[in-house]
């Protein structure tokens, strides 16, 4: 499910962002977080695919002016059908059934009606003195009052294990020109919960209401007066024009901030969202250290050797004292190299980390951030020790990889690993000019990816349990007749079912099956329990587990391609896990007195798949996709399933296969009691995604 934040007209690059990275940390893995402009949220089908709507801070009139009318109504029917509103700030005001903004200022007075209306009176502001347009004049570490009984998610204060349960709930929020909700307290009878008050006097009358929650329909709405997803080790600290208490009000900030993520966790658990609550910071861990790699080491000494030798690509890092490390200037990102006998990085501790020097700035693009990258090739040292990459075992990988006396292996032989890294595809696709220079086979791996991307531009942070990896492939334009470039997602999808399957003795009986176009699905063994229980509404007999998105450049008549993969191995969040799938076997295996399947191991699996997709894209080279026609079809879900056609009217179809020449999705329209009526329809892969749910062939949300 999608969590969408707003981010067209009126809203600041600070708020969006501010925004953003607190929900992708706290959501994630339940919840792709996503910025929807105006057009967008208008004219695309969102609703049935999303949970959360967000509008952050900014200004309230411009709201108006992109979103009244046809975009209002769609956000008013998605709350009261069960959807949900979170409003900060001006996102607060835009929720409310009037705004008076500044009345008696008339440089910045804003009245009026609105049309949202969630919440059933006015919200007025400011509350405090001090305002001014795209300045800090203004800005405060306003004490919040937070009412505990509205809000039975509350953690209390878990850095003090000695606060009282009914001792009174305080934190500190970043604050900017959001007002109070006028009157909330007699307003109970119209659904209306105040959830937090301000703590000191405010400047405006009408009680002291910061932020609501208002029952709508069948959904929800919160608003707020001031900015709780403000995360004070993103606020700037090094700007000159700040105002000179700007560093005292962050210091308050980051005193109560363990407060103010509590509460952020419970207006989220308060809207009925999954909120991850072992999450400790609301800000995303930052890149650490890439480590270059090869099972072979003559392979990472011609990579680097062919790299360096490339005029123009590499310059000497001038902030190295040494001058022996090399820049890369890519497109997207900067990488710094250096040879692992030089040792010159500190490794420490190579776990998540974030600023916490009073001075730090925290990157509001993390792709931004230098990727230092260490060069392992020479016979002193080949790989990292576990204790520079704790959660990935490259002697394991390696071992499983290339055994002794096997054939040269070419996937997956030289890997660019991170504990956290932004996005595996990213660091490849969008760095043209280190791309072009990668073989065929280079793979980039993270543990913790803090900027994965999916299809249709989803963003999220996966967490530890996913094995997310990209391998570059250059696929050439002479073999196009043959081995057309759109099978190539079909085959890494099919690499990755058959390397499930035969990871070990067992493991052919887990029920792994591909969906099209690029997703592999696993049967939910919480549905089988609820079929012997006899239980109703029974869950989703299939959910999904891994998904895979190509993408390509081309240059010198061959694609570079970058087929990013992702594996929900061991986390359970946001469906299931390959372990889970194994331990809901053994269950049965204990029964029948068999041996139990061991869970999988990160490394072993990566190897395997690097193996299998390695054969079969090499089969696939010569002899096209028709080489695994048969195989494909015996583990898909969509064998003569009937479905229905969006971009077609609701058109019923039967799905009849996949078109071996552009590799489109064959189907043949039926009457209603499943007669073919001969008219067949063939469907890309980009551009229209599968809901199962649904049995609903549809055009990919343009979010």
């Amino acid at each position: 499910m999608n969590v969408l934040v707003y981010a067209g007209p009126g809203t600041t690059v600070e708020s969006v962002a501010q925004c953003t990275t607190t929900l992708r940390s706290l959501l994630s893995p339940n919840y792709a977080v996503l910025t929807i402009d105006a057009p967008t949220l208008i004219n695309e089908p969102w609703p049935p695919t999303t949970s959360l709507v967000v509008v952050p801070g900014g200004a309230d009139l411009p709201y108006c002016r992109a979103l009244n009318g046809q975009g209002n109504s769609k956000i008013s029917s998605f709350v009261r059908r069960g959807g949900a509103y979170l409003g900060f700030c001006a996102g607060g005001y835009y929720g409310s059934s009037r705004v008076e903004f500044e009345e008696t200022n008339p440089d910045y007075a804003v009245v009026g009606q609105r049309e949202l209306a969630f919440y059933p009176g006015t919200d007025r502001g400011t509350a405090f003195p001090g305002f001014v347009y795209d300045s800090e004049s203004g800005a405060r570490a306003a004490r919040i009052r937070v009412v505990k009984q509205a809000l039975p998610g509350l953690q209390i204060d878990e850095t003090n294990p000695h606060v009282e349960e009914d001792a009174e709930f305080e934190f500190a929020s970043y604050y900017n020109g959001g007002g109070v909700f006028v009157d909330a307290d007699s307003l109970k009878h119209k659904n209306v919960t105040v959830l937090a008050r301000y703590a000191e006097e405010v400047k405006v009358d009408g009680g002291d209401a910061a932020i609501v929650h208002v029952k709508v329909g069948e959904g929800a709405a919160i608003l707020t007066g001031p900015h709780p997803e403000f995360s004070p080790k993103r606020l700037r600290k090094t700007d000159p024009q700040l105002p000179p208490f700007y560093g005292d009000l962050v210091q308050k900030l980051l005193a109560d901030n363990p407060r103010r993520l509590s509460f952020m966790k419970a207006i989220l658990i308060k809207l009925g969202l999954k909120v991850n609550l072992d999450v400790t910071e609301d800000s995303p861990p930052l890149p650490t250290t890439l480590h270059l790699t090869s099972g072979y080491p003559v392979d990472v000494e011609s990579l680097w050797s062919a790299i360096t030798g490339v005029e123009g690509l590499l310059e000497k890092d001038s902030l190295d004292p040494t001058g022996k490390k090399l820049r890369l200037m890519g497109e997207n990102d900067t990488f710094v190299f250096a040879e692992s006998s030089d040792s010159p990085f500190d490794f420490g501790a190579v776990a998540a980390q974030l600023p916490s020097s009073e001075t730090d700035v925290f990157p509001e693009d993390l792709n931004k951030v230098v990727k230092d990258v260490v060069v392992y090739q020479g016979n002193k040292t080949r790989m990292p020790t576990l204790k520079q990459t704790p959660h990935f075992d490259h002697a394991l990988y390696y071992n499983e990889l290339i055994p002794p006396n096997s054939p040269r292996q070419t996937f997956g032989s030289v890997i660019l690993y991170g504990e956290v890294v932004t996005s595996t595809s990213t660091m490849l696709d969008r760095n043209l000019s280190l791309l072009r220079h990668l073989p065929t086979g280079f793979t980039a791996v993270g543990t913790v990816q803090v900027a994965g991307r999916g299809r249709g531009g989803n963003v999220w942070v996966s967490p530890l349990g996913l094995l997310a990896f990209s391998i570059v492939i250059r696929h050439p334009v002479a073999i196009q007749s043959v081995a057309p470039l759109v099978f190539v997602q079909y085959i890494a999808s099919l690499a990755i079912v058959e390397a499930i399957r035969t990871y070990g003795p067992g493991y052919d009986e887990l029920d792994v099956r591909l969906k099209w176009p690029n997703d592999v699905y696993a049967r939910n063994p919480a549905y089988d329990e609820a079929v012997a229980e006899g239980a109703t509404p029974l869950p989703a007999k299939y959910l999904k587990i891994a998904g895979i998105l190509v993408n390509s450049n081309f240059a010198n008549n061959e694609y570079l391609l970058v087929v990013g993969c992702g594996i929900n191995t061991a986390n359970e969040a946001p469906t299931t896990s390959l372990n889970t799938l194994v331990a809901a076997a053994n269950v049965k295996r204990r029964r029948e007195v068999r041996q139990a399947l061991e869970p999988f191991k990160i490394e072993r699996l990566f190897a395997k798949i690097m193996w299998m997709f390695e054969r079969m894209y090499n089969i696939f080279k010569v002899q096209g996709f028709y080489a695994f026609e048969e195989m494909y079809y015996a583990r898909w879900l969509h064998t003569d399933a009937i479905v229905r056609l969006e971009m077609h009217g609701g058109t019923r179809a039967k799905i009849k296969g996949i078109s071996m020449d552009y590799g489109m999705l064959v189907v043949e329209e039926v009457s209603f009691d499943g007669v073919s009526t001969g008219k067949k329809f063939t469907l890309q892969p980009d551009g229209n995604s599968f809901d199962m749910l649904k049995g609903l062939l549809k055009k990919k949300e343009g979010v």
